[in-house]
């Protein structure tokens, strides 16, 4: 779930402030009331008519790429990269959309926790703003401060873990020179990382107890994308399995491993 933090570690580089955005106070408001948040991954039957893809699978909150398996027992996840360019989401007429690009550490075949970061897109009442979060779930999400977001800024999210417990999570816009990191710890025992899955995601998120309406996002691409692992392997997308999005029985993401660096995820 979204909250703003008072006790996130902001590395700024760079000399901008964070400019107030269209409808900020609004959103902080909904992150305070903890009314929304991220979901492990929740498979959807294929469809009949969806188009044939190798490693292929359906979910109703999730559209990427997922590493399902470590290389080997000594080599689990330990760290996440991927490079996107900010989309120009689309909406129009009265109320709110929106989606999120993000990198993570589990929370597809191990469920218990996700460390993730990465940047919301919202568009309310025709209007676009932008968030940069972190997260390890089920513990709630908490706004990055210090750095500003617009689309088509060329964003680096990176998750690193050095224990089930700890980890940080970095953002660095390269457009701006602006980049924040912090560190993050487990909310419990019971969610301490597995180190079983890494992740490149576009996700309709929580809010409320629901799926937000799911904005027209047009393409991210994840590029550089790679995982690092305990036993200090580097492994990329070969193998990794694509997660399309289904919007009650249609899918709505066409999603694409374009080599062993980058992920293309496009709304249709």
């Amino acid at each position: 779930m979204k909250f703003t933090s008072v006790f996130a570690t902001a590395v700024l580089a760079g000399t901008a402030l964070a400019a107030p955005e269209r409808g900020l106070a609004a959103r902080v408001k909904a992150r305070a009331a903890n009314a929304r948040g991220s979901r492990p991954l929740e498979m959807a039957e294929k469809p009949a008519d969806a188009t044939n893809k190798t490693n292929a699978e359906y979910s109703n909150n999730w559209s990427g790429a997922v590493l399902q398996n470590p290389p080997s027992p000594a080599a689990t996840y330990t760290a996440v990269t991927g490079t996107f360019t900010v989309p120009e989401p689309t909406g129009t007429g009265f109320g709110s959309s929106s989606a999120s690009a993000w990198v993570g550490i589990d929370g597809d075949t191990y469920s218990a926790a996700i460390l993730q970061t990465g940047v919301d897109f919202t568009v309310t009442n025709g209007q676009a703003s932008f968030d940069a979060w972190y997260e390890w779930y089920p513990e709630f999400s908490y706004d990055f401060n210090g750095i500003d977001i617009s689309a088509g800024d060329v964003i680096v999210s990176i998750v690193e873990s050095d224990s089930p417990s700890t980890g940080t999570a970095t953002i660095e816009n390269r457009s701006t020179g602006q980049k924040v990191s912090t560190r993050v710890s487990a909310p419990d025992s019971s969610s301490h990382l597995g180190g079983q899955n890494a992740e490149w995601i576009v996700e309709d998120f929580e809010q409320n107890g629901s799926l937000v309406n799911l904005v027209d996002f047009g393409t991210v691409v994840f590029t550089g994308a790679e995982a690092k692992t305990a036993n200090h392997q580097t492994v990329g997308l070969s193998g990794a399995t694509v997660i399309d999005l289904l919007q009650g029985n249609q899918v709505v993401t066409d999603v694409t491993i374009d080599s062993d660096s980058s992920v293309t995820v496009k709304y249709v």
